[in-house]
């Protein structure tokens, strides 16, 4: 039998929440994402658990049991309950009685099945209990093993739940899937069955997809069938994958980690408010807009908005114009990272006042980038004097 380990089980908080619904006479397991990124051993960040408690009863023995209850979910059957400063979200198991590609009417169900076989992929309909042993309802272990994404049943029926389910196939196929076998053929053919449904999703939905998707190591080939599907065109029109396959190699020779604005930057797609991004995000696509740098422009662009743009931006021009990176691009970065403007507004003064001394001091900050920032100020300022 499989058993799945991990500290996040074994956590005092995930166990003292699942002992609790146990000694109610209830089945507790930790489910979908927990049980998938410890059976791969790669991080857990949070633990859900699944019950044939209903939530009344989850409410009564975590009250019983000296913690919180908070009903976040309640429509739904999530409690969220608080352990040790931590939040789980319990959800009672459920079966789809209604579905409009958006929102699901659900029923409570009381059989493992019936709860796993409403989720999206084999691989995340995985259950452990507290002792670790692996329940796996739907065969999802072997297509964990394999790296193969399937839809549970029928992938048509699957994505007319819940249209970002198509989303979601490329976001898994990039983190869990294998490249080297490609993508599940049913589930690309439901998929472009089904491509009008992508546009009942909320932009937050979207945006939120995206940058998880373009955060994976290499979503290269997920973007690319994307695009090969017209899930990309219909998300984010005028993007292509051209370049993005570029930028994954300039950020491996740079040692660059995954930056989703970056890489959708380098899709050619600069309307963050059609993805409601944050302010942060869309300034940093704005910059990418803004600054096409050549060779003469990266130290500059260190200067003004410092080493870590002006690399996102030399990465970014050299995909998009498939050149590669500029042989110095380290010394000039640095360069401009660490140059310093020497004249200051004091220096001009009294002589100069209000648009005149700003005017003075734009000429001579043009100069000195003009000199690759080799001008002192005093040569700057001789040379003020001689204008």
């Amino acid at each position: 039998m499989t058993t799945v380990t991990g500290d996040w089980l074994t956590h005092a908080a995930t166990q003292r929440v699942m002992a609790m619904l146990e000694k109610g006479g209830h089945r507790a397991y930790a489910v979908g994402g927990c049980v998938r990124n410890a059976l791969l051993g790669v991080p857990v960040t949070d633990v859900d658990i699944a019950t044939d408690a209903r939530p009344e009863r989850v409410v009564d023995l975590a009250e019983g049991a000296g913690l919180k209850a908070v009903p976040t979910g309640i429509d739904h059957g999530t409690i969220t309950v608080v352990a040790e400063g931590e939040g789980f979200e319990v959800t009672t198991f459920r079966a789809d009685v209604e579905t409009d590609g958006r929102r699901a009417v659900i029923r409570y169900a009381d059989r493992i099945e019936d709860d796993a076989i409403r989720r999206d992929f084999t691989i995340n309909a995985l259950y452990a209990d507290r002792r670790g042993g692996l329940v796996d309802p739907l065969g999802g272990l072997p297509d964990l093993h394999a790296r193969r994404l399937r839809f549970i049943a029928d992938a048509d029926t699957r994505i007319r739940e819940d249209y970002l389910r198509i989303l979601r196939f490329f976001r898994f196929s990039a983190w869990y899937g294998d490249p080297a076998q490609g993508m599940d053929a049913d589930a690309l053919a439901a998929i472009a069955a089904n491509l009008e449904g992508l546009h009942t999703l909320s932009r937050e939905r979207v945006g939120a997809e995206v940058k998880k998707l373009l955060s994976a190591p290499d979503p290269v080939m997920a973007v690319s069938v994307m695009e090969r599907t017209g899930v990309l065109q219909a998300i984010l029109p005028g993007a292509t994958a051209r370049a993005l396959g570029p930028l994954l190699s300039h950020e491996a020779a740079l040692g660059l980690g995954a930056d989703p604005i970056r890489r959708l930057a380098a899709l050619g797609f600069a309307d963050g408010p059609a993805l409601r991004l944050s302010k942060a995000d869309q300034a940093r696509l704005d910059l990418f807009q803004r600054w096409v740098p050549d060779a003469a422009g990266l130290a500059e662009i260190a200067w003004r908005d410092g080493a870590e743009r002006a690399q996102d931006l030399a990465v970014l021009r050299a995909a998009l114009l498939e050149s590669p990176l500029f042989p110095d691009l380290t010394q000039r970065i640095a360069r401009g990272a660490g140059a310093r403007f020497p004249v200051k507004a004091a220096d001009l003064m009294p002589g100069l006042q209000g648009k005149a001394l700003g005017d003075a001091l734009k000429d001579l900050e043009a100069r000195w980038i003009a000199s690759d920032f080799t001008l002192t100020r005093e040569a700057l300022l001789k040379g003020l004097a001689k204008g």
